[in-house]
């Protein structure tokens, strides 16, 4: 019986050699590229068609080392023909990053109550050799919560000059004595 890894290496395979039956299958050779395609990508199909039939019916549209029209009709189909297969691989994506979110999600659930069985049953005079697990439980689980609210440092008081200043204080008068 195969594993879980061998089941999954075997699909890996299947979806990498899809891609020697995939005509036009183009690798980005920088990060961010589709980002760059996406405007003119996003152009109506009637604008294509017309351009298309404009430059046949047309000399001065016609310029060097353009694409034949046939070429650019044979991208066109092949774009609208694979867009529901990619459509379909993106799904298939999520579904598979769901199920394995929902198996880790299943297994840390059960872990995390055998861990809150633990700490309680660890506090029980019977079951108290079981307290170093609960520890070791713990530190495996980490620190994890809400942290505490830590109060800001006191800003360092200032201290007065070492030198006292070079003019002496100005005197101020004393009132004048009442009769």
């Amino acid at each position: 019986m195969a594993t879980h890894s061998e089941n999954a290496q075997a699909l890996v395979e299947e979806v990498r050699a899809m891609r020697q039956k995939i005509p036009n299958l183009v690798f980005p050779t920088v990060k961010g590229e589709s980002r760059r395609f996406s405007a003119a990508a996003a152009v109506p199909p009637e604008l294509i068609e017309l351009t298309s039939v404009a430059v046949k019916n047309n000399v001065a549209l016609v310029r060097g080392g353009r694409p034949e029209p046939e070429v650019l009709r044979d991208l066109a189909d092949f774009a609208d023909a694979y867009s529901p297969f990619a459509d379909e691989l993106e799904a298939l994506v999520s579904f598979v990053r769901h199920s394995v979110t929902k198996a880790r999600s299943t297994v840390g659930n059960d872990a995390l109550d055998t861990y809150a069985l633990t700490q309680r049953l660890a506090k029980r005079p019977g079951t108290a050799d079981l307290a170093p697990l609960a520890d070791a439980m713990s530190r495996a689980l980490g620190r994890r919560g809400r942290k505490k609210k830590v109060s800001p440092a006191p800003a360092p008081a200032t201290t007065a000059p070492a030198t006292p200043p070079s003019t002496p204080p100005a005197q101020t008068p004393a009132p004048p004595a009442k009769q």
